[in-house]
């Protein structure tokens, strides 16, 4: 049986149309309330939220839902997806609920869940949970029923977990860094994290209104972290997205560097300091530059799904601790269960601390191939996997290519498109051959 309401990433839509209603979370808390009570007597759940203006009614909803189960419920206010997943190991609670919809606007929301050990949660309990769903509610009596508390200073904890990863005999004293929280969960962490590592921090992205968040700044719209860095002449600019998971890095000359950078530079790194690092996950998506300049140093590269939890599954199959998307959601997992913007800035600003050169200096050896993207729309019926025209134009690709270039060919996961993908050292190359494909997709 497949999923009907959980995605990669929890349950996520637009807020006042299913599943983003206040009845079904209240439906879905309950729900998760009963397959929790299945191993546990008694659960408590940890719950955080970004700034959206969603979030008190739909915080509401989930702290009834679990009560009415016989669930105890803590709640944290706004706080980093991250963060949650960090109290909720250090809290030793049992369940850890995220409200929010990370990098998208405002009207949207949703719920996603961290183990009682701070990690994404398996499909099979994902498909318990929505089985559960699909039977009547069962309330339990008022003796039973579970109660709810706030937990003081939760950002102050996480404040200090962040610091925690950062290297004791190192200090960001002397740096001047913009930080930019997208009005989201990490307006009121963020800032502090890198001040009290040292650093002198002008904040932007950091006054949500709750209608705001993900506006114009943060991750997805880094050209405001850029003008930042350039007009306050900053040594680095830090962006994260609205729920901080997610990282964009720039420099003193406001260059920009992605997720696939980033995540070589922390490899880099942990090799320069003689650590062993026998292999690194990237997805489908990641520049082929970094797997070239992985595998010159003796580190393995896999590639997996595009999504944070498959680069997970990757790394807890080949026991790796370092992966990551071009995105910038970054894995450490000897820091972290989970991909941390707060904690991968700190990462690559140690690196860079720690060696005395610049992002650039550091990443001198890595130059991004060219990626040529065409989107297709496909026509209801179209089947595009049996298209010989385009099976005899991907193949002549790959051999013009060689070992200098890679195709990739695939769906979307939200709308009727074909993603044809084209890298190459040379973009004339990449653009040509992205064509020459996408034009055997159209009707």
């Amino acid at each position: 049986m497949g999923r009907q309401y959980f995605g990669t990433d929890g349950i996520r839509g637009t807020v006042g149309q299913a599943p983003i209603t206040p009845d079904f979370v209240l439906r879905l808390a309950h729900a998760v309330g009963h397959v929790l009570k299945e191993t546990e007597a008694r659960p408590t759940v940890l719950i955080g939220k970004d700034t959206r203006i969603s979030g008190y009614m739909l915080e509401s909803a989930l702290e009834s839902g679990f009560n009415s189960a016989g669930v105890d419920v803590v709640l944290l206010g706004p706080l980093p997806t991250p963060g949650v997943a960090y109290l909720t190991r250090a809290q030793r609670a049992s369940l850890g609920v995220v409200i929010s919809a990370s990098h998208n606007p405002f009207a949207d929301n949703g719920i996603k869940f961290f183990s009682a050990k701070g990690s994404k949660l398996p499909d099979a309990w994902e498909l318990a949970v929505e089985a559960e769903l699909h039977k009547p509610p069962v309330w339990v009596d008022s003796a039973s029923l579970g109660k709810s508390r706030r937990l003081d200073d939760a950002a102050g904890r996480y404040i200090e977990f962040c610091k925690s990863t950062f290297a004791n005999d190192l200090t960001l004293k002397g740096l001047k860094i913009v930080v930019d929280a997208a009005h989201g969960a990490a307006y009121h962490i963020a800032p502090k994290v890198f001040h009290e590592l040292g650093a002198e921090v002008i904040a932007i992205g950091c006054s949500p209104d709750g209608l705001n968040i993900n506006k114009g700044v943060g991750a997805t719209h880094p050209e405001a972290l850029v003008a930042a860095v350039k007009e306050h002449k900053a040594d680095f600019g830090v962006a994260l997205d609205g729920d901080a998971d997610r990282l964009q890095l720039v420099d003193a000359d406001g260059r920009l560097y992605n997720g696939d950078e980033l995540l070589y530079l922390m490899a880099d790194d942990r090799l320069g300091r003689d650590e062993h690092v026998p292999g690194v996950v990237g997805t489908l998506m990641t520049n082929m530059a970094v797997e070239v300049a992985l595998k010159a140093r003796g580190v393995q590269f896999v590639r997996a799904k595009v999504g944070d939890r498959y680069v997970l599954e990757e790394l807890e199959k080949h026991k790796w601790i370092l992966g990551g998307e071009g995105s910038g959601h970054l894995l450490a997992l000897d820091k972290h269960t989970t991909g941390d913007g707060l904690v991968s800035a700190l990462q690559v600003l140690q690196a860079c601390v720690r060696s005395g050169k610049t992002m650039a200096q550091l990443l001198g050896g890595v130059t991004l191939f060219p990626q040529t993207l065409i989107n297709v729309r496909l026509t209801p019926g179209q089947d595009w996997k049996n298209n010989t025209r385009m099976a005899e134009a991907t193949k002549a690709a790959e051999a013009a290519l060689g070992d200098s270039g890679r195709v990739l060919i695939r769906a979307s996961g939200t709308e009727p498109l074909v993603r044809v993908m084209v890298e190459a050292r040379d973009a004339a190359q990449a653009q040509s051959c992205a064509q020459r494909i996408a034009d055997t997709l159209k009707v």
